[in-house]
């Protein structure tokens, strides 16, 4: 009970911490804030009609009248027209005002002390060795989880919400592909991509056999592994929706990051091991070239192991950890780009011919700099969801973060039963007991390392596609 009661005082302490200093000392608002936002700088009437080649405006009330001035249409100048735009520094006072800054704030932060409790726990358990105590950063992490699919959810029903664009068409296409590709993954032998669907699945119905044979309810078993498959795949269909249009933005602010940084070469490494990372994780679960590559790697006639199994596991958790760090470390750069569309639409708008009205060229600004938040969701909760998994991977499918001997997996559903009912407890605990007994029975690591690993590696494969889909789209199909 000590580790528990450690673990309690500093999630108290972290949510005193997130309540106190979050006006104050927030990463997700030092993360948005003090990029170039750039400004339509409004002219003046006289300088408006200046451009429009009209006289200056009567001053007089007799004289405007007498001259049809008082009903005036608002002044368009030509699409050509040199207009300026100011460039000032993205402050706190600025984005406080956004739709969902709040909720932005809220979860990133929620995010860095979720990894900062479960940092602290993975310390502790490391100086006090292994104890039978329940881990509370796994609580932690589930909730980072759900709030990420929640903002997935958020995001994308502004989509749902708009009735011209065609971006509702857009994620239903999406997610009918990706409900194929989802079942099509799951029939993938584990010889070729090593997810853990077959030893998960068959972890859990060997426990759950002995409970629906207690009930009579043997027909039940295949049912029981169908439903899993299919909730799987639902839920990688509902993934693939939300991280389209993610994706498609991910692929526009690369292309113009490249852009912005073509006199740091070390940047443009970062920013393209960026944006592969992806398909490095879809490597790692690829057995022939992975696993099977470093455990017997051909070197000469004889194939020389350069890591275990238990090693090359502590590898891949390693190389998640570091992906999303590095992901999160070019994070300004893919904001920054974002927000320097408005100079290009300007100076697209400057290439077309007619006239345009001034206040449409302001509100085509301002609609780049209203939309930032919405952005630094869809960079950020792929991110998030990705480590947050990760993280749950690491404690709940018993790996470790060390080359050394993996800890043994947590009791199977023997002695859980012997957990069912107690003596001295009455009807209601009883009822508990066989409820968390048959839910510790089922959800065994095994199945948990399965579930984890498809969510990490589907994650993965959505980005992949949606990015690259994106880039043939903003390089062949708009110009841009």
């Amino acid at each position: 009970m000590a580790v528990l009661g450690v673990q309690l005082v500093v999630t108290l302490l972290t949510a005193t911490l997130m309540h106190r200093l979050a006006p104050h000392c927030s990463f997700a608002r030092w993360l948005l804030c003090n990029g170039s936002l750039f400004r339509y700088k409004h002219p003046t009437e006289e300088e408006l009609r200046a451009l429009e080649g009209k006289p200056p405006r009567p001053r007089g009330r007799k004289e405007r009248w007498a001259n049809g001035y008082s009903e005036e249409k608002p002044l368009s100048v030509p699409r050509d027209a040199p207009f300026q735009l100011e460039t000032c520094p993205l402050t706190a006072v600025d984005v406080l005002v956004l739709r969902f800054f709040l909720e932005y704030q809220w979860f990133v932060d929620f995010a860095v002390y979720s990894c900062g409790v479960y940092v602290f726990t993975e310390a502790y358990y490391y100086v006090l060795g292994p104890a039978k105590e329940t881990n509370i950063a796994v609580f932690w992490c589930l909730l980072t989880v759900a709030f990420s699919l929640k903002m997935f959810l958020m995001v994308t029903r502004l989509y749902f919400s708009a009735e011209e664009g065609g971006e509702r068409s857009v994620c239903l296409t999406f997610a009918f592909l990706f409900l194929l590709l989802a079942m099509l993954v799951q029939v993938v032998q584990e010889e070729t991509l090593e997810l853990g669907l077959e030893p998960g699945l068959a972890s859990m119905t060997q426990n759950l056999e002995p409970l629906l044979k207690t009930q009579g309810w043997d027909w039940a078993l295949p049912l029981a592994k169908l439903g899993v498959r299919i909730g799987l795949a639902f839920v990688g269909s509902m993934l693939g929706a939300f991280l389209t249009f993610p994706g498609l933005r991910l692929a526009q602010t690369h292309l113009d990051a490249l852009t912005m940084s073509e006199d740091r070469p070390m940047l443009q490494f970062l920013l393209h091991t960026s944006f592969v990372s992806p398909l490095i994780i879809l490597w790692l679960w690829t057995k022939p070239i992975a696993r099977d590559f470093l455990h017997q790697a051909p070197l000469g006639e004889v194939p020389l192991p350069l890591l275990s199994d238990s090693a090359f596991d502590s590898l891949r958790l390693w190389v998640l950890v570091a992906l999303c760090l590095l992901r999160l470390a070019v994070t300004r750069p893919h904001l920054q780009a974002y927000l320097c569309l408005a100079k290009a639409r300007v100076e697209q708008l400057r290439r077309e011919a007619g006239r345009i009205e001034a206040r449409e060229i302001q509100r085509r600004v301002v609609r780049v700099y209203c939309y930032v938040t919405v952005v630094s969701l869809q960079y950020l909760t792929p991110l998030i969801l990705t480590l947050s998994c990760t993280l749950l991977l690491k404690t709940l499918g018993g790996y470790s973060w060390g080359p050394g001997p993996v800890p043994t997996l947590s009791p199977a559903a023997s002695s859980a039963r012997d957990r069912l009912v107690g003596l001295g407890e009455d009807e209601a605990q009883q009822t508990a007991t066989r409820i968390a007994g048959a839910l510790g029975s089922l959800l065994t690591p095994l199945f948990l390392r399965a579930v984890l690993t498809f969510l990490i590696w589907w994650t993965a494969a959505c980005q992949l596609l949606c990015s690259l889909f994106g880039l043939y789209f903003h390089r062949h199909l708009t110009g841009s």
